[in-house]
This record gives C-alpha cells, sequence and structure tokens, in this order.
C-alpha cells in the first residue's frame, strides 16, 4: 500500500486502492439511474409548460451587476485602493507561508474566519502550511469582492441588495471546503477509504436527484427516523373542527386545574405547525399544557390546485375566526389568549385590526413570535421580491394553481447557505456520509405549498408595497384595517439572528400597536431562537421595559438575561388572567372529536 504524508499534519494514513467491482457495480448503477432522472425531469419540465422560452435574466441579476460595474468603473480610483490593500495583504500571505515552510511558526494569520464559520473546523486548515494558505487566500479574496461591490456609490438600495447578496452565494459556493483537492478533511477520508466515499457521494447525489425529480434536494437529515405522530408531534390531543384551510387540536390537559383563558397558536402555513410540537423535551405546546394552559393549534392543510383562489381574507375568516367560534363552543368562553409565528403573527395583527373594527373583544392578549408587520426593512428575502422576480413568480403559480414548497425551501436555504445547502454538499457527496437525523431538519425539508391567489396578495401587498401599515390601504371582507387600533396587551418576540424576521424590523410593532406591549429580543435565530426549552439551558434572552422609537436605544437599555424567555412570557400572560378552572377533556364540550392528534392535514407530504 502507497503511503503518504497526512493532511492534517499527523501519521501518514493508508491508501486504500479502489475496489474494482465496487466501482463498476455504481457505475453501472449511475447509468441506469441517470437515464430515469432525465427522462422524469424532462416530463416534468413539459408538462409545466416550462419549454416556453424563459426569460433571459428573470431574477434581474445581470442587470444588477452591469449597473454596480457601471458604478465602480466611474470611481477607478477606489477600486485602486482596495485592489493595493488586497495585494497587499496577499503578499503578507505569501511571505508569511515561505517563512512557515522554512520553520518559523511564530507567523501571525493575515485574515481569520468568522468565529462561528465551521467551513475550516478541521485542524489540517491551520496545521498543514498549504491548507492554510488556500484558506487565508479565500478569505482575502472574499473580503476583497464583497468590499468592492458594497463600495459602489449611487445604487438605489434593493440593487445593493441584489448585487451584494448573489456576491455572497458566489463567494460561498467557491469556498475551498466545497472542493475535492481542496479540502483536507475529504483528501483523507479518500485516502482511507479508496474513494469508497466518493462512491458513496454519487449515490447520494443520485438519490437527492431522484427525490426532486430531476431537480437537486439535497437531504439534510435521516427522515427515515421520524414519523409525525410517532416520534415528532406526539403531545395527547383530539381534531376538535375542520374546514378546507385548516384543523383545530385542542390538546390534553396535564394538570387538574387549567387557566380560565383557552391558549390559541397559529403557526405560519409556509411551513407545518409541529415547528412548535417536535419531541418531548423541546416542544412549546407541551410545555404550555404543563404551565396550565388548554391550548388550541390550528394546523394548515397543505394546499393543491383545488386551493388555488383561496385569498388572506380566507386564511383570516377559515383560520382564527373559525379556530376562535370552535374553540367558543368546545369550552364555553369568550376570552381567549392567542399566539401568531412568523406568517401567523401578520395574521393574527390583520385580525386584530378586523376585529378592533368589528368592536369584537374576544382576544384579550396578543403574543408574536418573529412577526413582520412593517416589511420596509424586511431583511434579505426583499431580494426575491421585485416586479420581474414577482411577474415569474405568479406565472409559475398561475399554471399550477400554488407555488411549490420546494421553491420556497430553497429561497429559505440560500439566506444561510454555508449551514443549509454547502455543509450538506460537503458531508453527503464528498465524504459520502449520511446526514445526521435531527428533528428540526426533517420539518424543514417537510415543505408546504402556498395557495397562488393568497401568495401573490402576500407579497405584493406586504413585502413589495408594504400596505399593511398604512391605515386603511388593505382590505380584508371588505373591512379596511388600521394596526393603530389593535389595543390588547401584546408580547412581541424577535430573535437577534434571524434571517427571515429580521429582528429591529419586528420591533417597529411596538410604535404601532396602541395598548400595554412587552418585547423580548432571544438569541439565536427565527426558529432556534423560539424553540429554545428551559430545560435546555441555552440561549439568552434581553428585556427592557422602556420601548423607545429606536431598536438599538432598546438594546442598549436592556438586560441579558441567561435561558430560554418561554418562563417570562408566561409570567406574562398569567399576571393578565390568573383565573383556573377545572381541566377540559378534548371532546367534552360541545365539539366531539374528529381524530387523534396530530390529524391528517399535517400528513400531506408536498411531492411536488
Amino acid at each position: 500500500m502507497a503511503e503518504t504524508s497526512s493532511p492534517s499534519g499527523g501519521s501518514p494514513p493508508h491508501f486504500r486502492l479502489p475496489d474494482p467491482k465496487l466501482v463498476a457495480r455504481t457505475m453501472t448503477e449511475v447509468a441506469e439511474r441517470g437515464q430515469r432522472i432525465v427522462a422524469d425531469f424532462l416530463r416534468r419540465q413539459a408538462s409545466d409548460g416550462a419549454a416556453a422560452a424563459p426569460a433571459a435574466d428573470p431574477l434581474g441579476i445581470g442587470s444588477a451587476f452591469m449597473e454596480m460595474t457601471a458604478r465602480l468603473m466611474a470611481n477607478p480610483s477606489r477600486l485602486m485602493q482596495a485592489q493595493i490593500g488586497f495585494w497587499q495583504d496577499y503578499l503578507t500571505l505569501w511571505q508569511n507561508t515561505a517563512r512557515r515552510m522554512l520553520g518559523d511558526t511564530a507567523a501571525e494569520p493575515v485574515i481569520e474566519e468568522h468565529p462561528g464559520d465551521r467551513r475550516f473546523k478541521d485542524e489540517a486548515w491551520r496545521e498543514n502550511e498549504v491548507f492554510d494558505f488556500i484558506r487565508q487566500s479565500y478569505l482575502l479574496s472574499a473580503r476583497f469582492f464583497q468590499t468592492v461591490v458594497r463600495q459602489a456609490e449611487g445604487l438605489d438600495p434593493k440593487t445593493a441588495q441584489k448585487v451584494d447578496f448573489y456576491t455572497r452565494q458566489f463567494v460561498d459556493a467557491m469556498s475551498p471546503s466545497n472542493f475535492l483537492l481542496t479540502n483536507p478533511e475529504v483528501l483523507r477520508k479518500t485516502a482511507e477509504t479508496g474513494g469508497e466515499n466518493l462512491l458513496r457521494g454519487l449515490s447520494n447525489l443520485l438519490a437527492d436527484l431522484e427525490r426532486g425529480k430531476g431537480m437537486l434536494k439535497i437531504r439534510m437529515t435521516d427522515d427515515t427516523k421520524f414519523k409525525v405522530g410517532e416520534n415528532i408531534a406526539v403531545t395527547p390531543g383530539k381534531v376538535i373542527y375542520q374546514n378546507d384551510l385548516m384543523q383545530l387540536i385542542q390538546y390534553a390537559p396535564s394538570t387538574e386545574q387549567v387557566l380560565k383563558r383557552p391558549l390559541l397558536i397559529i403557526p405560519p402555513w409556509i411551513n407545518k405547525y409541529y415547528i412548535l410540537d417536535l419531541r418531548p423535551k423541546n416542544s412549546f405546546v407541551r410545555w404550555a399544557v404543563q404551565q396550565g394552559h388548554t391550548v388550541f393549534m390550528i394546523s394548515w392543510v397543505n394546499p393543491d390546485e383545488r386551493l388555488a383562489e383561496k385569498g388572506f381574507d380566507d386564511y383570516m375568516r377559515e383560520g382564527p375566526y373559525a379556530a376562535l367560534e370552535a374553540i367558543e363552543r368546545a369550552t364555553g368562553e369568550r376570552a381567549f389568549n392567542v399566539i401568531g409565528y412568523c406568517l401567523g403573527g401578520t395574521l393574527l395583527a390583520c385580525t386584530l385590526a378586523h376585529m378592533a373594527a368589528k368592536r369584537d373583544t374576544r382576544v384579550k392578549s396578543a403574543t408574536f413570535f418573529t412577526t413582520m408587520v412593517d416589511f420596509e426593512e424586511a431583511g434579505e428575502l426583499g431580494v426575491f421580491i421585485d416586479e420581474e422576480q414577482l411577474q415569474s413568480l405568479e406565472e409559475k403559480m398561475q399554471r399550477r394553481g400554488y407555488l411549490e414548497g420546494r421553491e420556497m425551501a430553497t429561497t429559505f436555504n440560500m439566506l444561510r447557505a454555508n449551514d443549509l445547502i454547502w455543509s450538506f454538499v460537503v458531508n453527503n457527496y464528498l465524504l459520502g456520509q449520511e446526514p445526521f437525523p435531527f428533528d428540526l431538519l426533517y420539518w424543514n425539508d417537510d415543505s408546504t405549498r402556498m395557495p397562488a391567489r393568497m401568495h401573490s396578495f402576500y407579497l405584493r401587498r406586504m413585502y413589495q408595497q408594504n400596505d399593511l401599515v398604512k391605515p386603511g390601504a388593505i382590505e380584508l371582507d371588505g373591512v379596511p384595517l388600521d394596526l393603530r387600533k389593535i389595543r390588547v396587551p401584546t408580547y412581541i418576540l424577535a430573535t437577534r439572528e434571524d434571517h427571515i424576521a429580521p429582528w429591529k424590523s419586528c420591533y417597529r410593532a411596538t410604535q404601532i400597536y396602541q395598548g400595554p406591549k412587552r418585547f423580548v429580543l432571544a438569541a439565536s435565530g427565527h426558529i432556534a431562537g423560539v424553540v429554545n426549552p428551559p430545560d435546555a439551558g441555552k440561549y439568552s434572552h434581553w428585556v427592557n421595559e422602556a420601548l423607545p422609537p429606536d431598536p438599538e436605544d432598546w438594546l442598549a437599555g436592556a438586560t441579558e438575561l441567561a435561558g430560554s424567555w418561554w418562563p417570562d412570557w408566561h409570567r406574562w400572560v398569567t399576571s393578565l388572567a390568573k383565573e383556573t378552572v377545572p381541566a377540559r377533556i378534548p371532546g367534552a364540550g360541545g365539539l366531539p372529536p374528529i381524530e387523534d392528534a396530530p390529524g391528517s392535514y399535517v400528513k400531506v407530504i408536498a411531492t411536488d
């Protein structure tokens, strides 16, 4: 067996020669599966009408970069300064690498990656001079590219944001960690396995192409280890009501006495509700039940073409309004606490404004998880919502009647490409490893569709035109909405590293609602910052009783507290009404049970 020095600088690994029979068997399998994948892809394209000539630049990327280049050329001195700085750093890197090769171990790195960047966690990226040079060379080039595009003067904010976003996508894609010959961990694995890792990776790639019916659908977790209703979404309860758009789950109590006010949760219909009921150890639903809440959960349908004409007003009428009426029949109560998560929170705000206009006072408190109602600064999702892209998206939705779940999932994954795309490319295809079973990533991959009429309204009227904060600009069911008329006590939770609903945008609601307000900022992101049970002892949160107009002023005066925000929310909501009643059994009230939780709607898989 041939031997060579290890990329990690340690003892040399044994090289294994590839097994000829395994290689031949794999190549035969590749040919057969590849033919099926291509044929299936072509059939899909034809049935979708994709054979029609597409727009040359449907995302507007080319025109954005052309404008950026023109702006840069108008000020060549600034570009020259950036180039000089880049080459000075590069020369220093060359000198340091040469010194290290001559035995000098005191050379300081010219540049380091962000502390949270896990692409270069392998020791060889620092211990081996060659890979350390590759790593730092890439980081210098990445910084140069991003600095240059951000220095272009005179670009309108939308174009500048698009250029910056797609530059980062390119920079992330070109990372040396993503390629066989420049990733020491992959090279070491290839040597140790005789290339079997690459054969397994090729098989994984084919399997992902088959899952996506010709489009790459990267497997992020071992989905065979999870099943809804068996080891996730298992909090006991009953479906007590359903209509075209949702099922309503009432959860079984775990205390003898419960709070008099029932708790309704409105999750987003962009994903499935069980993000709040993953497994017992991290289930917000189970925890809330244990605190004495009678919890009701809306489980949205995974729509198909039959629901293409369902609009935002239908989601309001058949969602929260229908749920409140059903809860009243089930419990006899007319006073409710309501939680809305992300898009579910946006719907809750719309419903509260609608109820205020109708003088409907049944909702006594409202809680918003990572919810935007003012979309002026909507973060990087705004990159995908200009007129050209909206028209292209609407054309696709009109052909089917809905937006494919895969397209929505890809958009969200691009916001964190290194974590949610490239890390799995390396693990699954280059290292040839099976993805780790992770409940949150299973949920992330369980995508849902969006009805065409509703989704077009949401993107145009809220994201693009920001009409929701303009009094009377949006009407639902014939009622003009004015968020300033919301006077119920509100608890607003945002997360500091949220790529989907930036916390400063969520904070804007504190300046709109007129009732008593509490704003809490949690550490981590859109999901992990919310699904943070107290027993985990993980992410902290910030509180501040004052609500100044500027979110930075709020943060400057805030106090950081260790651990989960869940107990803070429970103290807040129970301070509004402490009265208790005997525990309510699902189905024992005015609505008989239809089926056991989690119900059937949540089990519909988007197979597009």
